[in-house]
């Protein structure tokens, strides 16, 4: 019988920023890889320096929840946030930013109806330049804010 995949839930813990969203723990879904490791299987909304695919170590809080204590090692994705304006023309629609940037052809997900920010990780071998131009045009034309959340040399040079 072949091993089941184990998934589970590794928290992170951050100082809340003023005037963002005011929780200080988010749970991102992992792959269990060994006794204290696991891979990252979505984009964080909130916690910054983590993208979808890199490798987590954890330490198990006599809780049993998993708490994270540092990234092992990156994956080469990036952590993109868009939040729609919604007084701009794509109004409130987090379906409307997935369009915009569905030429990239980026997985992402939606943080809420009421907050529709929207994070996508942008795969390593992206078209990194493309996808920031089209973030800056969006900035420029009002109709998104966007921030990095986890960002590599990569992207950074494009």
């Amino acid at each position: 019988m072949e091993n089941a995949v184990e998934k589970i839930k590794v928290w992170f813990r951050f100082v809340p920023r003023e005037g963002w969203l005011p929780q200080d723990t988010e749970g991102l879904w992992a792959t269990r890889l060994g006794e204290d490791t696991a891979r990252v299987q979505n984009a964080p909304f909130l916690q910054d320096g983590v993208a979808e695919g890199d490798v987590v170590r954890f330490e198990t809080g006599a809780d049993g929840l998993h708490w994270a204590a540092g990234r092992v090692s990156s994956s080469g994705n990036c952590t993109i946030r868009v939040v729609p304006v919604p007084s701009g023309p794509l109004g409130r629609s987090a379906r409307a930013v997935h369009q915009r940037l569905s030429a990239f052809g980026l997985g992402g997900e939606v943080f809420s109806a009421e907050f529709p920010m929207v994070a996508f990780t942008a795969p390593a071998g992206a078209d990194f330049a493309g996808i920031k131009r089209l973030l800056e045009q969006g900035e420029r034309e009002g109709w998104w804010h966007h921030e990095v959340g986890c960002g590599t040399e990569e992207w950074w040079s494009a």
